[in-house]
């Protein structure tokens, strides 16, 4: 059984920086695609960024330019490094796993950023 454990969320004054974490157990697979994944209060999930398992990245438009996402196939992880942060990207921030049959959820990090 697949599980995801996230870290690296908090609060952060607008214009700072957080970095997020997430580590896999169990067997994932090779040809999978991480990510992470935000929701806000009373809306859904939404894509922040994604990796998939040959490096191809995607991200939401709100946050280019300013978050980084990466992975450590090594270690089953992937992470998301944010800058530039600002009020608007509150959220829970839940890491994603898809190994091409189903998605796999974090519990969910919480990140504040107060202006």
């Amino acid at each position: 059984q697949v599980q995801l454990v996230e870290s690296g969320g908090g609060l952060v004054q607008a214009g700072g920086s957080l970095r997020l974490s997430c580590t896999a157990s169990g067997s994932i697979g090779s040809a999978n695609v991480m990510g992470w994944y935000r929701q806000f209060p009373g809306k859904q999930r939404s894509l922040v960024a994604s990796t998939t398992f040959i490096g191809i990245t995607d991200y939401a438009d709100s946050v280019k330019g300013r978050f980084t996402i990466s992975r450590d196939d090594a270690k089953k992880s992937v992470y998301l490094q944010m800058n530039s942060l600002k009020p608007e990207d509150t959220a829970v921030y839940y890491c994603n796993l898809h190994n091409g049959y189903r998605d796999y959820w974090g519990q969910g990090t919480q990140v504040t950023v107060s202006s």
